[in-house]
């Protein structure tokens, strides 16, 4: 028997009032929260959501705006590439979609920066379409519950996919409801370092827990770099110093930004590989 049920029902009592759960919030902005808060906390993605879309409201108004705006505006969410990605991304909704947000995943995975979990969260969300929904609180939940696991395996999009797909419910409103809800049950109850098994609906079903909660024994994903002394950091810093300026910033001036000029230079190379500074040393450097 599915999980749904349970799932739904105390989702519909204890799931949290966030923006984009709205009745009637556009798809350009479910498309913007998503993107938003890949890789970046909630309490982080809210204020900067607001400030977006009350500056972009539209992906046509975007799309007006240079690409630098874009990066600009996302100040510190971390991995700025994604607002280059979401640029991009409204050029091709506002030439190729009538500036409508498409409802079709294959649509929406040809845009840039959006993968299969945007592609399917968006069409889910936006537009009621009945897909499985997977991200890292969804495997958790499952991995626990149903297979008995205390982590999930590393992610597979086939195998994930399958798997929540066996919990779906088939009515389109009740599969979106649950494709929400497992994931808060993961953000909030099943969590990954203290999971509060005396606060979940399913505790009297889950797998892991009826086996006594065996510690895991399978493969696990590479672990994250630290981001303190990495090139992330310098190129954070990098940014940074170009967000504050309106026009074109010195070679010499990004010298005083971190000491190790060799790694200094490589994260300047990776920033202007993936489009987010332009410039030479001789001309200076800004965003695009």
């Amino acid at each position: 028997m599915s999980i749904a049920p349970a799932v739904n029902a105390w989702f519909e009592r204890e799931k949290r009032d966030l923006p984009w759960r709205a009745d009637g919030y556009p798809a350009w902005g479910i498309l913007v929260s998503e993107i938003m808060l890949q890789q970046t906390p909630v309490v982080r993605v809210i204020p900067r959501l607001d400030q977006w879309l009350a500056r972009w409201p539209t992906p046509a108004s975007l799309a007006a705006s240079s690409p630098g705006d874009a990066v600009r505006a996302w100040e510190r969410l971390g991995y700025p590439r994604r607002a280059l990605n979401l640029h991009a991304a409204s050029v091709v909704i506002t030439e190729r979609h009538g500036g409508i947000v498409p409802a079709d995943v294959d649509e929406l995975l040809a845009l840039p920066g959006v993968g299969d979990y945007t592609a399917r969260a968006v069409a889910a969300f936006a537009y009621g379409r009945r897909h499985p929904v997977v991200d890292t609180n969804v495997r958790r939940v499952l991995a626990r519950a149903i297979d008995g696991n205390g982590e999930a395996s590393p992610a597979s999009t086939r195998r994930d996919l399958a798997a929540m797909e066996a919990q779906l419910p088939t009515d389109p409103v009740d599969a979106r409801v649950f494709n929400a809800a497992v994931m808060e049950l993961g953000a909030v109850v099943c969590t990954a370092r203290a999971p509060r098994c005396e606060a979940c609906p399913i505790a009297n079903r889950c797998a892991w827990r009826a086996a006594g909660y065996p510690p895991y024994a399978g493969a696990r994903r590479a672990t994250q770099k630290k981001y303190e002394g990495s090139d992330r950091q310098v190129r954070g810093l990098i940014l940074g110093a170009l967000r504050t300026e309106e026009g074109t910033l010195e070679a010499s001036a990004l010298d005083a930004l971190w000491p190790d000029a060799l790694q200094r230079g490589r994260a300047l190379d990776g920033l202007l590989q993936d489009g987010l500074v332009v410039g030479t040393p001789a001309t200076g450097y800004a965003l695009p």
